[in-house]
């Protein structure tokens, strides 16, 4: 029983320490290593940062619009100096010993219409150490402020919402963009890696039946069917074998950590890859790639966001150059005392209300304009520089437009061209491989001899690889037209709609 406790708790502490130290182990297809790279791809974990930082200007410019309220207080301040007072008698300085205490309440209403309504209510307390006395204030304002210039012309509060939004769009749209290229680089990747994969499989295949060719030979040899010299040559080709089944192996394991880092995975950990070469014959109507990428293309959503603000931009250097100024209107209510500095505070503040509740409110209104008379052409330069600049964005609209419908039909069309390429080389295969075995019985009774059985082999690792790249190529032309026009024709869904 003394042994047997050490025992198991040292293989508890084996199997623990097993468990601990095991790296994750990855079984992925095409889409769960795209939901991998989404999840941890550091080009995705940026651009989502960038999406958030914007969202909170948004919410910035829409909180703009609501009241806000804010609290000034002095708790207290006390001030021992000397100030000066300049008057018709000459310059005269006077010491200063005060304390200070207040707090004032401000209520702000943003308007529509680019104005501000406000209410703004405090209470001051102003207590002079030298010459005994105590004072204090009780006043009440509401007043509206309202700019000239946002009747008519340009308004801050609302072309800084819009614009706060067109941004969040616009780094919406290039999130969206940016996940579709992941998209088709990880599928680009993937492929790259089932084709080394595939292509350590054809070597591993080749080896084996070089394996059985030598083994032949070697039988034939010893009966004295064949020369020593076409043995040998059988032994230099298994070796060719081996050392292609070596290369291919290490491009696999290279093209492995390669595709770990596009995933954003640690490179000690391991992944299986699970895919077969099965493939569905798509066939994509090409006007209508062209025209859900016109409808879908974000470059062309992009191009439209900068125009709006080139237009907003426009309007708000139009404004600078229009009469201006400011509407203004306020109510004032005050109440004020002064006395000795003995006299409580309590009865400072009750005399202070008495006061403001007899004095007569206090009334002001103003109306300031601004007219600009020469400016020498500076803001009409202004103007037609901001007019240059959506030109030139819509010039870069229609480009846009031309080389998005040029790059999509030239995709669809390699997409065809290629399934019919593929369709060819799957027969291709067929007939190699019907073709090998044949060879590899005659050979084996002796009907054919080895240089000739090599070229059969050779002609069977050819098909299959020229019939592997085409499929590669196939998937990615799907990729590449799925990321071109946001349409998935392979499982006839839109993907704007998942």
């Amino acid at each position: 029983m003394t042994i047997l406790k050490p025992t198991i708790a040292l293989l508890f502490l084996v199997v623990f320490t097993s468990l601990v130290n095991a790296q994750p182990v990855f079984n992925l297809d095409l889409e769960s290593s795209i939901n991998l790279a989404k999840e941890k791809s550091k080009t995705m974990l940026k651009l989502k940062q960038s999406l958030s930082g914007v969202g909170y200007d948004l919410k910035a410019a829409t909180s703009r619009f609501k009241t806000h309220i804010d609290l000034d207080l002095v708790t207290p301040r006390f001030s021992k100096t000397v100030r000066q007072l300049e008057d018709s008698l000459g310059l005269h300085f006077y010491p200063v010993s005060q304390k200070v205490m207040n707090g004032y309440l401000t209520i702000n209403q943003p308007l529509p219409t680019d104005g501000t309504l406000f209410i703004r209510s405090g209470i001051a307390n102003i207590t002079d150490y030298y010459y005994g006395t105590r004072s204090s204030q009780l006043s009440s304002v509401i007043g509206l402020n309202q700019p000239i210039g946002a009747i008519f012309g340009y308004n801050n509060i609302a072309m800084g919402y819009k614009q706060a939004k067109l941004n969040y769009d616009h780094s919406l749209k290039q999130l969206k963009r940016a996940e579709l290229d992941l998209v088709y680089n990880i599928s680009q990747a993937f492929f790259t890696l089932l084709s080394y994969h595939e292509r350590l499989n054809i070597a591993r295949l080749t080896l084996q039946r070089q394996k059985e060719a030598y083994e032949i030979a070697q039988n034939k040899f010893k009966a004295g069917l064949i020369r020593e010299v076409e043995a040998l040559q059988m032994e230099v080709d298994l070796g060719d074998a081996l050392n292609s089944y070596d290369i291919a192996n290490v491009n696999y394991l290279s093209q492995t950590t390669l595709f770990k880092e596009e995933l954003g995975i640690e490179l000690k950990d391991s992944i299986i890859i699970k895919h077969d070469l099965i493939y569905k014959a798509v066939s994509v109507d090409i006007e209508k790639a062209v025209s859900l990428a016109l409808e879908n293309r974000l470059e062309l959503k992009e191009d439209g966001i900068n125009i709006e603000l080139n237009n907003m931009e426009i309007k708000r250097r139009k404004a600078e150059g229009r009469i201006n100024g400011n509407i203004s209107f306020n109510y004032e209510f005050n109440g004020v005392n002064q006395g000795e500095r003995s006299i409580p505070v309590e009865t400072t503040l009750n005399n202070t209300w008495d006061d403001l509740k007899r004095r007569p409110g206090n009334l002001g209104a103003g109306l300031t304009i601004n007219i600009p008379l020469i400016d020498w052409g500076e803001n009409r330069a202004r103007v037609r520089s901001a007019e240059a600049t959506l030109n030139q964005n819509l010039i870069q609209l229609s480009s846009d437009k031309i080389s998005i419908e040029r790059d999509v039909r030239t995709t669809v069309n390699r997409l065809q061209s290629n399934l019919r390429r593929l369709q060819l080389l799957e027969k291709n295969v067929v007939i190699a491989e019907k073709s090998f075995e044949i060879s590899r019985q005659r050979y084996s009774n002796g009907d054919i001899d080895s240089q000739s059985m090599a070229l059969e082999r050779e002609r069977l690792n050819t098909a299959y690889v020229t019939r592997l790249d085409a499929f590669i190529n196939y998937k990615l032309f799907l990729a590449d037209i799925m990321r071109k026009t946001f349409y998935d024709f392979e499982k006839d869904v839109s993907l704007l709609s998942m």
